[in-house]
């Protein structure tokens, strides 16, 4: 699904190097997360893959399903199915929420030759996912993010993933900022999402997230590469003992 062989990127206002030789595979159907210190390059990884601005790659490749991820532009990376779920998801103002999503999710699949949905076909469709993620119809009337809590912004989010059905989904520090509950949502809708053809690519922090979408791999980065990996138990290790004694391994 998602092969990132030997990646260099730094950033181009600074001339500053970010990612230096990571090497990751993500097979379809699997989970995997990534933990590591702050500064460790983990969302630059996430802003590179979705094709965001400021980042210039100065060696290696990242593919998607074989096809070279990083010659594509963002529009034609998201028809190819990446997704990317930021960690601070952002506002729209005058742009209402459901306009957003059958836009987005029309666009794409015109982009890949399919037909797109009527009116009533997309309102059943988005009620039904909606209600899954407990976004109030409320919520639908209202513009993209505008006046929701942190909660109910990454359960949007989720919302516009269930819809769009990508097949590799990125998810930066999607914990952030959620309590207990909010992230019980969250991760209950990214664990319905799971399927054999569909991988997920999971940024986080903390190993509570874990707790809740239980990935296959788990992998270590620091200093823009990444030092381990291994099953669920080593992001248990890392909340019990911290980096510092992973950090020692690698140097």
């Amino acid at each position: 699904m998602l092969k990132i062989n030997n990646l260099h990127v730094k950033l181009e206002e600074e001339d500053k190097q970010i990612l230096k030789g990571l090497t990751l595979e993500v097979p379809a159907g699997e989970v995997h997360a990534i933990m590591g210190p702050n500064g460790s390059g983990k969302s630059t990884l996430s802003y590179v893959l979705s094709g965001r601005d400021g980042y210039e790659v100065t060696d290696g490749e990242a593919e998607l399903d074989g096809e070279d991820l990083l010659d594509m532009d963002p529009e034609v990376r998201a028809a190819a199915g990446l997704f990317l779920a930021f960690q601070y998801p952002v506002e729209i103002p005058g742009v209402g929420n459901m306009t957003f999503l059958r836009t987005a999710v029309n666009a794409q699949r015109k982009a890949r030759g399919e037909a797109e949905l009527t009116a009533g076909e997309f309102l059943k469709e988005v009620r039904v996912k909606a209600a899954e993620l407990q976004i109030s119809p409320d919520m639908l009337k209202r513009p993209v993010n505008v006046g929701f809590s942190g909660g109910e912004k990454k359960r949007n989010e989720i919302l516009q993933m269930a819809m769009l059905s990508p097949r590799m989904c990125i998810m930066d520090e999607t914990d952030s900022g959620l309590d207990v509950d909010a992230m019980r949502l969250v991760s209950e809708g990214v664990n319905a999402l799971r399927s054999p053809d569909r991988s997920f690519l999971v940024i986080t922090h903390y190993q509570r997230l874990l707790d809740h979408i239980k990935p296959d791999v788990v992998h270590i980065m620091s200093n823009g590469r990444i030092i381990k990996s291994g099953g669920p138990e080593l992001a248990l290790e890392v909340e019990q003992n911290g980096y510092a004694d992973l950090l020692a391994e690698a140097d």
